[in-house]
């Protein structure tokens, strides 16, 4: 007797194995992983979304938990393993494991431990995703970037780290609040570390094209009677914030790559400030990863804006490459 799959579908032709042509990896479901994949299958981006962890049990939870939601998507696969192999011809892989900051653990004894993740992790995506371009969101991201690009042997336009993208979407954020106005008619971008040392640049904040500098030449300095400085100050400690209130920070890192995939497997061309390497920009010398405007696209990163700094910015983001590379120099690889 027929089955019921049978008697219902009558066959006509057998599909061909075409493969995935938008298929995205993430390496690490801990919430910063979940995030950015709850927030790149509601844009509808890909046709394969991979996910890879070392905790088996988790892993396949928030395999199911998702294809349960299969009815309100339009991502028709979702897999998980813990074998590399899963990740196969990737078009991107985003890598949000690593090791969390201890009480009392040094930061680069931090990095150090992240290293020596990154040293199992890099190697295994690069052996099944050759041609994938890495986007890293773990943190301290910048130098982790680094260290992703080291052990790829990746040209630099294809490792790119999420670096300032959020801390920009903060500052806008804020900005807005501030002016009652929505954030993307705000204009403003934060450069350099994705951390303490970031750096705004004042010159370049504008609503509809009028500079705010030019209405109070005052702005982001100690004689601002109306304290803008502040408002970068708050983009730096948002994330202790956030952290101490709820544990971690994940819905707006999320959100923030699922914008940067949606740029570069889209094509879309759109100027993001994300961590590449600026050896001979703004005169800095060493091979530090930082975030400068950079234009993404389906190859990575195509071009970088080149910005027209004040000295002050400038000496800042030579300070923040300074501070990187004071730590990469000691790494272990």
């Amino acid at each position: 007797m027929a089955s019921t799959k049978e008697q219902l579908i009558h066959h006509v032709h057998t599909d061909e194995a075409a493969g995935s042509r938008s298929k995205v990896t993430i390496v690490g479901v801990g919430a910063v992983g979940m995030a950015c994949a709850i927030s790149i299958l509601s844009k509808e981006l890909v046709d394969e979304l991979a996910l890879v962890d070392v905790i088996e049990d988790k892993l396949k939870g928030e395999m199911m938990d998702l294809q349960h939601g299969s009815l309100f998507l339009r991502t028709p696969k979702i897999v998980a393993g813990k074998d590399y192999s899963i990740t196969a011809n990737s078009k991107l892989v985003v890598v949000t494991a690593g090791a969390r900051q201890q009480e009392g653990e040094s930061r680069l004894n931090l990095v150090q431990r992240n290293v020596n993740i990154f040293k199992f992790i890099i190697p295994n995506i690069v052996k099944y995703s050759p041609d994938c371009i890495l986007l890293v969101v773990s943190n301290p991201v910048d130098i982790l970037t680094y260290v992703a690009w080291k052990l790829s042997g990746f040209p630099r336009h294809r490792v790119i780290g999420s670096g300032c993208n959020l801390d920009s979407a903060r500052f806008r954020y804020l900005m807005g609040e501030r002016l009652n106005l929505h954030a993307s008619s705000c204009h403003g971008w934060v450069i350099g570390e994705h951390g303490d040392s970031s750096v705004p640049v004042w010159s370049g904040v504008n609503v509809a094209g009028v500079s705010l500098k030019s209405l109070n030449p005052d702005m982001g300095t100690e004689k601002d009677k109306e304290n803008w400085k502040e408002v970068h100050k708050q983009v730096v400690d948002s994330a202790y914030e956030v952290i101490k209130l709820k544990g971690y920070t994940s819905w707006a890192i999320g959100m923030s790559v699922a914008d940067l995939a949606q740029t570069i497997l889209k094509n879309l061309r759109k100027v993001h400030p994300v961590s590449t390497m600026v050896k001979g920009m703004h005169h800095i010398s060493d091979e530090v990863f930082l975030s400068v405007p950079c234009v993404l696209s389906n190859s990575g990163i195509s071009d970088v804006v080149n910005m027209t700094l004040k000295a002050e910015e400038e000496d800042q983001l030579k300070k923040s490459a300074s501070t990187l590379w004071a730590i990469q120099k000691e790494l272990q690889f």
